[in-house]
């Protein structure tokens, strides 16, 4: 990755610093939803329609993480 924060091992001190995963997560949310809303909402239980659900979750769920930790180290004022 591009940042330093990124070339650490440590997972809590890479969230929410990263604009460039903040960036990739946002567009892989806004892909996501719509793709499984037009493709696989009137099939919600096949393989497929579970698959894309669980991973536009999982990039929304990360998506907010980062909002989330990055919104409190700029309250708090954490580098």
């Amino acid at each position: 990755m591009s940042c330093n924060q990124c070339t650490d091992s440590v997972f809590k001190q890479k969230i929410g610093r990263c604009k460039r995963c903040i960036w990739q997560l946002t567009a892989l949310s806004l892909f996501t939803w719509p793709l499984w809303w037009y493709y696989y909402a009137d099939t919600p239980k096949t393989v497929e329609s579970i698959a894309l659900l669980f991973f536009a979750t999982s990039f929304t769920g990360l998506l907010i993480l980062h909002l989330m930790v990055w919104a409190y180290r700029a309250v708090t004022k954490q580098q």
